[in-house]
């Protein structure tokens, strides 16, 4: 479908599951060269298919971060596409919101996010290469949620760092723009549902109840229809978008 892709080096963070993976699994059959980054995955850079590659990586920790991005410029080429899927919440309302709870979530969502694109931009700028930088956000970037105030606050982030870094290498080519997923079915949203089923006194069935209540489409999403989102903005026919934050929620956000 997007023939253009065939030729891309593809860095998906967040890879081994959820969202992540959905990415990892579209790309790869439109024939890029995709690398996975997880923290579940082995250390070090292994292909384990013609055009797949998987390594190690930690986010948050800006050592890593460049380690990985050298070791993959070296070995496979010039990251083309970037995909920051890489994420974490944690549940609880504001007032029990402890630091540490702050600190896990804007660490991995906004500035584990911010290293991998400022760490490929940097290649793409030196390289004097154009290039697709694109957040996973959320439609909690756009909205408030109970129970998930340090969550909120870095998808907030996200967007912001969207917004800046495409004014910035608007010169270079290099488009920057988010994905606003609503609510996903992943093993994280599952986990989410649990425990924040549990501060709120109701089960996880009933919080999927609510869930699906909320969405006028009448369903919750599927990692596909993130990943449709994703290839498109990877493609050239959204050369001419930069700075935007794209709602995949089913209608649930509207802005």
């Amino acid at each position: 479908m997007f023939d253009e892709l065939r030729s891309r080096v593809v860095f998906v963070t967040g890879g081994a599951s959820g969202i992540g993976a959905g990415i990892v699994d579209a790309f790869l059959a439109e024939g890029a060269t995709v690398i996975s980054a997880d923290l579940s995955l082995d250390e070090g850079l292994k292909q384990s298919g013609e055009r797949r590659w998987t390594v190690r990586l930690d986010v948050s920790n800006e050592t890593a971060v460049e380690g990985v991005l050298d070791a993959i410029t070296q070995t496979v080429g010039t990251v083309d596409v970037v995909l920051t899927a890489a994420g974490t919440s944690t549940m609880g309302f504001s007032t029990e919101t402890t630091g540490s709870d702050w600190d896990r979530n804007l660490d991995v969502n906004a500035k584990g996010s911010f290293l991998v694109a400022r760490g490929v931009a940097r290649r793409l700028v030196e390289a004097d290469l154009t290039g697709r930088i694109i957040f996973i956000s959320s439609q909690a970037g756009k909205n408030g949620y109970r129970g998930m105030t340090a969550y909120v606050a870095s998808k907030h982030a996200v967007l912001g760092i969207t917004k800046t870094m495409a004014v910035e290498l608007a010169p270079r080519g290099i488009t920057v723009n988010a994905i606003c997923p609503g609510i996903i079915e992943t093993p994280m949203k599952h986990r989410e549902r649990i425990e924040g089923g549990a501060i709120r006194g109701m089960t996880a069935d009933e919080v999927a109840a609510e869930d699906r209540s909320q969405v006028p489409l009448g369903r919750t999403g599927t990692t596909q229809d993130v990943s449709g989102v994703a290839l498109f903005l990877a493609s050239d026919l959204a050369s001419y978008m930069t700075g935007q934050g794209l709602n995949v929620t089913g209608g649930m956000t509207m802005h």
